[in-house]
């Protein structure tokens, strides 16, 4: 993933942005494993192999 996708990336659940980035593991170019916070939510979505796993979590009780 691109650092500068940061820049247009919004919490899928609140449509919170801007997000934080924690980068764990990266390359010249981009960021490899880590994760992206919402702030406003405490939401957690993974990056994983370059790729960032923006899908809301499932909600219990439905």
């Amino acid at each position: 993933m691109k650092k500068k996708l940061m820049e247009i990336l919004a919490c899928p659940v609140c449509k919170h942005h801007p997000l934080e980035l924690t980068v764990t593991k990266e390359d010249d170019n981009e960021v490899l494993e880590g994760t992206i916070r919402c702030s406003k939510c405490c939401i957690d979505y993974p990056i994983e192999d370059g790729i960032p796993n923006m899908l809301p979590p499932e909600r219990t009780g439905q």
